[in-house]
C-alpha cells in the first residue's frame, strides 16, 4: 500500500506502551488519528515483558480494530516491553500497512544489553540485527527523529510524521497512545 501523505485525512495508528520490569505484561495502547488530528478510535493490548511476542501482539491489536482505513502505523520504538523486539517488516506484511517506527535519540545500539540480560540472547539479537539501521528524519519543527521503516520510503515517512507532529518530535497519535497506555497501566496496577 502506498501512503499519500498529502491526502486530506490519512489515518495513522499510533502505538505506545507502559510497563514496569516487574510486570508480567506491558500495557500497549493504539490510537487511530486522522491527519487533521481528529481521534478516530483506539485499542488496547499487551506483550510479555522481556518476551518475544511484540510483533504478534501488535498484529492482534491492529486486527482487533477491524478497520481497513488505517494508512500507516506509527510505533514508538522497535524494542518494547523490556527488549521485546518488534519485527517491523513482519508487522507491515501481516497488516498490509506501512510502518514507521520512531525513536528520539541517537544510540549505539543494545546488542551488549541483550547478551547480558537474556540466557537465550542469540534469537533476540538476530531479530534486533534484522531491524537494520535507522533513517534520520528532519521534521518541520526543527527536531530530528530516527526511524525504522517498512513498506514506506524516507520522504513519505517524513511527510507523514510532519503531518502528525504539532511541536517537538513526538507525533500526536503516539503522544495520545502513550497517555492512554500509562493511564490504563496505572489503573490496572492500582486495582
Amino acid at each position: 500500500m502506498r501512503v499519500h501523505p498529502n491526502k486530506r485525512a490519512i489515518r495513522a495508528l499510533g502505538i505506545a506502551e507502559s510497563f514496569r520490569k516487574t510486570d508480567r505484561l506491558s500495557t500497549i495502547a493504539g490510537v487511530v488519528m486522522r491527519s487533521d488530528l481528529v481521534l478516530d478510535g483506539f485499542v488496547f493490548g499487551g506483550a510479555v515483558v522481556g518476551g518475544d511476542d511484540a510483533t504478534s501482539a501488535l498484529v492482534r491489536m491492529y486486527r482487533g480494530l477491524r478497520r481497513d482505513d488505517v494508512n500507516v502505523i506509527l510505533l514508538s520504538g522497535a524494542i518494547i516491553s523490556y527488549y521485546n523486539v518488534v519485527d517491523v517488516d513482519s508487522l507491515a506484511d501481516k497488516t498490509g500497512v506501512p510502518v514507521i517506527c520512531l525513536t528520539y535519540r541517537e544510540s549505539p545500539g543494545i546488542e551488549d544489553a541483550i547478551r547480558v540480560r537474556f540466557e537465550d540472547w542469540e534469537a533476540k539479537l538476530l531479530l534486533y540485527r534484522r531491524l537494520g539501521s535507522r533513517a534520520t528524519l528532519a521534521l518541520k519543527t526543527g527536531k530530528k527523529v530516527y526511524a525504522r521503516l517498512a513498506s514506506i520510503d524516507e520522504d513519505d515517512a517524513r511527510q507523514v510524521v510532519d503531518s502528525f507532529t504539532l511541536q517537538g518530535s513526538l507525533a500526536e497519535p503516539i503522544r495520545v497512545a502513550r497517555l492512554l497506555a500509562r493511564a490504563r497501566h496505572a489503573d490496572h496496577r492500582g486495582a
